[in-house]
């Protein structure tokens, strides 16, 4: 490596770093806030070195209920997207390898996601309190799976498209039929895509607020819901808020650490043919 691409690989990195720490400061911040008594997390200038405390995660879970909340997104999030993804596989097939309704038909699609929630959410209010849906775990799951499912239709055509047609193709002669041919041949081969659309999912419904705030009660509402409920007439509950999200991320932070490789062939699964 000559001197002038040592130089520049320094640079490079310099510049990586910092914009690393950028980026992390705010959850490193957070950290350190939940771990900081009342007097320590509102004290100007702040403090970088103090004597840490679990108070906050305490009353969290001891005055505020969060292993509820926690349940309750936990719930929501993990039966949306297991329900969305076969559901999804399928569409997305379905466009991949018969062009069902065309080029329009899946702008379609994809238009629906441009629509601000804050659109829907008094409709879709009034259906399910005439269905009896509201406050219930069972709304938010479906609700959820309306608003993600054509997002996750659009993502998955292009890994169904990047599968060649002769493995189906193989498998149809060989005896299979076409629904064996997907669940047998295709299904299997665009699991990193599969994953990758299972992750933004559970992302999304994990961090949805809108609709929970609105089609919920004080029984089943999510983790968003009850972090913004910790502003208070005595103003942001600062360390309580940053204790309910850190946990609120541990679980995103636990799940990209085991399918990491699956999720970074997933992004890159789709963009070659």
């Amino acid at each position: 490596m000559t001197r002038s691409e040592k130089r520049w690989n320094i640079i490079a990195h310099a510049v990586l770093i910092v914009f690393s720490i950028l980026i992390l400061f705010p959850i490193i911040w957070t950290i350190r806030t939940s771990f900081a008594s009342d007097v320590i997390a509102y004290e100007i200038p702040p403090k970088l070195i103090f004597k840490p405390t679990i108070k906050n995660y305490m009353d969290i879970f001891v005055e505020n209920n969060f292993l509820l909340y926690f349940r309750n997104s936990f719930i929501v999030s993990i039966v949306s997207t297991l329900i969305s993804i076969p559901i999804a596989s399928l569409a997305a097939y379905a466009f991949a390898r018969y062009n069902v309704g065309g080029s329009k038909f899946r702008m379609l699609i994809i238009q629906t996601q441009m629509l601000p929630p804050v659109v829907l959410i008094i409709p879709l209010f009034v259906i399910f309190m005439k269905l009896g849906l509201t406050n219930t775990l069972t709304g938010l799951i479906i609700s959820y799976l309306a608003f993600n499912l054509p997002f996750l239709i659009w993502t998955l055509i292009g890994f169904f498209e990047s599968i060649p047609r002769s493995i189906e193709e193989a498998a149809l002669i060989d005896g299979a039929n076409r629904f064996v041919a997907f669940v047998r041949v295709v299904f299997p081969i665009a699991a990193p895509g599969i994953m990758a659309a299972a992750v933004f999912s559970f992302i999304l419904c994990w961090n949805e607020f809108l609709f929970s705030l609105v089609l919920s009660g004080p029984g089943t509402a999510t983790i968003p819901v009850r972090l913004a409920a910790l502003q208070t007439s005595r103003g942001v509950l600062i360390g309580k808020l940053s204790a309910g999200v850190v946990i609120a991320i541990l679980p995103i932070v636990i799940l990209s650490q085991f399918i990491q490789k699956y999720l970074v062939r997933g992004l890159s699964f789709g963009a070659i043919k």
